[in-house]
Parts: C-alpha cells; sequence; structure tokens
C-alpha cells in the first residue's frame, strides 16, 4: 500500500463512519448530522463552550450558532457568561434538554457498547487516530 491508496481508504472508511451516525440521526428524527454531534457533546454532563464544540466536532460556527440558539429557544440548553470573556458562552444542557439528548442518544450509546466489545484494541486505535489527526491538520495549515 502507498500513501496514496492509505489515504483513499482511510477517507472511504471516515464517511462510510460518519454515514453511519448520520443515517442513525436521521431515523431518531435529529435535524441535522451536526446537532446530534452537539447533543452528543453535551450529553457528557459538563458545561462546553461554542467555540470548543466547533473546534473538537468541525463544525461551522454560523451552524452551531443556529442549532444552539434552537436548543435554547426550545428551553434544551442554558447559556452563561464564562469569567473574563465578553463574547464565549458555556453551553449546558437542562433538565428536558438532557430527557431530549438521552432520548436521542440512549439507543446510539447501546449500539455503540455493542461495537466497542468486538473492537480487538480499542485504546490502540484511538491513539493512531489521534496521530493521523494531528498529522492531517498539516494539509491546511501548511
Amino acid at each position: 500500500m502507498n500513501e496514496r491508496s492509505f489515504f483513499y481508504e482511510l477517507g472511504r472508511l471516515v464517511y462510510q463512519i460518519d454515514g453511519a451516525y448520520e443515517e442513525y440521526g436521521r431515523r431518531a428524527h435529529v435535524s441535522s448530522p451536526n446537532l446530534l454531534w452537539i447533543l452528543y457533546a453535551l450529553n457528557d454532563g459538563a458545561r462546553h463552550s461554542q467555540k470548543q464544540i466547533c473546534e473538537d466536532w468541525a463544525i461551522p460556527r454560523s451552524t452551531a450558532n443556529t442549532l444552539i440558539k434552537d436548543l435554547e429557544g426550545k428551553g434544551y440548553v442554558t447559556l452563561s457568561q464564562i469569567k473574563g470573556e465578553r463574547r464565549e458562552l458555556l453551553i449546558s444542557l437542562t433538565e428536558s434538554g438532557k430527557k431530549y439528548a438521552d432520548g436521542v442518544l440512549s439507543d446510539l450509546y447501546m449500539r455503540e457498547k455493542e461495537v466497542y466489545a468486538d473492537l480487538a484494541s480499542p485504546g490502540s486505535t484511538l491513539e493512531v487516530l489521534r496521530e493521523l489527526a494531528v498529522n492531517i491538520k498539516k494539509i491546511v495549515t501548511e
């Protein structure tokens, strides 16, 4: 295998995985794949800034802002000022937002648990993917 065939196969597999999550979101009646990832990020119990979510999940800032404002309008999230920051807000799920996210994600978590159980070495897989992610960013930064 050479570098071209490696990256071709990597891209194909990444998009197959992404497509599976997108299809799950459609079946769960989530309006967009980005909304699924925002719910996924927020459902870990921690508060996150919009900037952090955009960076971690590669979601365009304007898209995230629209989706988060919609979640806020529905009473699913609260936004609070970060001390010392003028423009950045912390986002956290409300109780009704937690119920909504759990309703959307609980089946996904169960399915992920089954997939995880079949992996030979999940830690090693993540290490390789992290290394790839760091190095792939050089494509756009150099």
